[in-house]
């Protein structure tokens, strides 16, 4: 099933089933409330004051460009913390990721085992899956995505690896190659699990930056609804940006006794994408308030100062054993920092990269980083691919470029 372009976020979106089971008196409630939930859900009040979450407020907060990686505020970005459901985003990516290398199909179907059922069914947030009942993992990722389904993220995980250990085992080896190291996941869904789950603000902005640049079509399809419906029975997300903030488009709320209120979101403006984490903060509403304060803040405080135009070559990276002894470098998008509204500080630019490389390199291989600083700015590090394919280089050419080399 191809990824489709998400219109504005509507509550039945997914497609309805009959639902041939027992109805409750809740479900029949939430049916009847659902069209006046999900005009509450998109109404669009004025927007927040712009404001930086002060620290009693949110003991962990960071708030970043994810355009050019510039760090606008963080306090206590590695101190570690329970991110509860926020666990279901590595749940969602993992998914992504395999979708993509086309070992899972949305179209698959999987069911509820009785294990499984007796662990999770109706267990906190819930799709209200039965046991033995097939569900496609197209509807489980809406429903992880959007309601927070914790029995849908421990189906689609033991249906998609055969046990709950396996795939929490492939949540652990992704975390780490994106470079996520002060994360560990214990579950698919972020339940209670004394601390044995954990992470860190920097890590979830790392997690966001992959989702969203890997993945940007299922990310727009699956991600940041006003709710899902499922067997007639409808919900609400409880995203507090969506349809409230302009640009905004998830990801994920969370919440425990343990771990507080916790929030991983994106908004996007002109281009401009930014990724905030909130952890810690003792209520909702008071969650819902920092999350848009803080977003507001960061597209308010700052001008953006455009460096390089898209597909502009930024520099050169020298490659050995190619059959070019330089590689052109550029952005995949435009070059921008983001400098205190009114000031012109002087900037500096140095690219970096672990050298020389190595051939073969791949065209739009990330292999570099352009570094811009400024006297009491957050640098912005924004990578940096290959502008064309280097094929290692044959016998004679390395001949050419072992004798070239002291000019080089």
């Amino acid at each position: 099933m191809p990824f489709g372009i998400k219109p504005g976020a509507c509550l039945a979106k997914a497609p309805l089933r009959r639902y041939s089971g027992r109805v409750s008196a809740m479900s029949v409630i939430l049916r009847l409330l659902a069209p006046l939930l999900a005009l509450a859900a998109l109404a669009v009040p004025a927007r927040a004051a712009p404001a930086v979450p002060t620290a009693q407020e949110a003991p962990v907060a960071m708030l970043v460009d994810l355009s050019s990686g510039q760090v606008l505020h963080a306090r206590d970005p590695d101190r570690r913390f329970v991110p509860a459901s926020v666990t279901k985003v590595m749940t969602l990516y993992l998914a992504f990721e395999l979708i993509a290398a086309g070992k899972l199909d949305p179209d698959q179907v999987f069911a509820m085992s009785p294990a499984l059922a007796r662990d999770w069914r109706r267990k906190g947030s819930t799709m209200f899956l039965e046991p033995g009942e097939p569900v496609r993992v197209h509807d489980l990722l809406l429903g992880i995505a959007n309601v927070s389904a914790n029995d849908g993220a421990v189906v689609l995980a033991e249906g998609a690896a055969g046990s709950i250990a396996a795939w929490t085992a492939a949540m652990n080896r992704t975390a780490r190659s994106l470079g996520m190291h002060g994360s560990h996941f214990a579950s698919p869904n972020g339940w209670p699990d004394e601390g044995r789950t954990f992470t860190t603000a920097r890590d979830l902005v790392t997690l966001a930056r992959a989702l969203v640049t890997r993945h940007p079509d299922a990310f727009g399809y699956y991600v940041g609804r006003a709710g899902f419906a499922y067997k007639g029975i409808a919900q609400v997300n409880h995203d507090p940006m969506i349809g409230r903030v302009p640009g905004a488009d998830g990801i994920k709320t969370g919440f425990t006794n343990e771990a507080g209120f916790t929030y991983l979101g994106t908004a996007v403006r002109d281009g401009q994408r930014l990724v905030l984490v909130l952890a810690g903060v003792e209520s909702a509403r008071l969650r819902a308030r920092l999350a848009r304060a803080y977003t507001e803040w960061g597209f308010a405080a700052f001008d953006r100062k455009h460096l390089f135009a898209p597909g502009s070559v930024v520099g050169s990276a020298r490659v050995q054993d190619g059959a070019a002894r330089h590689v052109r470098l550029v952005a995949r998008g435009p070059v921008a920092i983001n400098l205190p509204r009114g000031q012109s500080p002087s900037l500096s630019a140095v690219i970096r990269y672990d050298g020389p490389l190595r051939a073969p390199i791949a065209k739009g291989e990330e292999i570099a980083v352009l570094e811009i600083t400024g006297p009491g700015l957050p640098p912005a590090r924004i990578p940096l691919v290959a502008a064309e394919a280097v094929a290692k280089a044959g016998p004679l050419a390395r001949i050419r470029n072992a004798l070239l080399e002291p000019f080089a």
